[in-house]
């Protein structure tokens, strides 16, 4: 894509146009249409999620790297699995809800296996469960995308002993939904499901798109480990 169409301006005006959109249905297709161009509107973003999440799970994860099962959720093209393999990890399955998006990860090699299920919708398959030694959501975890019920699906599919890590932004028109995660999250420690490693909040997490809000939003890594059994 060139320079001159891929500015901020440009990249803003996609994702808020992204906002208009209020089903499920019309969630995929704006990401259909956004797959070939992602990777590189989110480069002007400074998106640094997936970056920040891998080195969080590196930073704890004492295990054989190279044997471990990841879990991807809401993977898109692969960025996450493409930070983590940098840590040594090397064994990816990835879900989305976008089969252009699903193509471009599958496209990246990383991937033994990508299935295509609408997140929220439809629970994550039953044989995933206690399958994963790491299972991560990195950027979907917020409002008008994936919604806060998904992470008991996520904590279902990690193996006893296995990390859970979850990502969402502290931008104004988030600040409901994160209140909301952060309370389910606390609710299933209180139930014993799982234990916090650590929540590590950043300030320059991506470039503001909204028009209340300049220069960087805030954003934080949630680092879970699911309790033996």
């Amino acid at each position: 894509m060139s320079a001159v169409t891929n500015t901020f301006e440009n990249v803003k005006a996609v994702i808020l146009s992204c906002h208009k959109g209020t089903t499920p249905k019309e969630k995929v297709d704006f990401y259909d249409t956004w797959a070939q161009n992602y990777d590189q509107d989110v480069a002007v973003l400074d998106y640094r999620a997936p970056s920040l999440a891998a080195s969080r799970i590196s930073s704890h994860f004492s295990g054989d790297r190279a044997a471990a099962a990841v879990l991807d959720v809401a993977c898109g093209t692969g960025l996450v699995a493409k930070q983590l393999k940098r840590h040594g990890f090397g064994q990816f399955v990835g879900i989305d809800g976008s089969e252009a998006m699903l193509e471009l990860a599958r496209e990246s090699g990383l991937y033994r296996d990508l299935k295509q299920s609408m997140l929220g919708e439809e629970p994550l398959p039953v044989q995933w469960a206690d399958s994963f030694d790491v299972v991560l959501i990195v950027g979907a975890l917020s409002v008008g995308q994936v919604p806060v019920g998904v992470v008991r699906e996520l904590c279902k599919s990690a193996k006893p002993g296995g990390y859970v890590c979850m990502t969402t932004r502290g931008n104004r028109d988030n600040l409901e939904f994160k209140g909301a995660l952060e309370r389910e999250l606390k609710q299933m420690e209180d139930e014993g499901l799982w234990s916090c490693v650590e929540v590590t909040e950043v300030k320059d997490w991506e470039r503001a798109v909204s028009e209340q809000e300049d220069g960087y939003i805030s954003g934080t890594v949630y680092l879970y480990k699911k309790l033996q059994l």
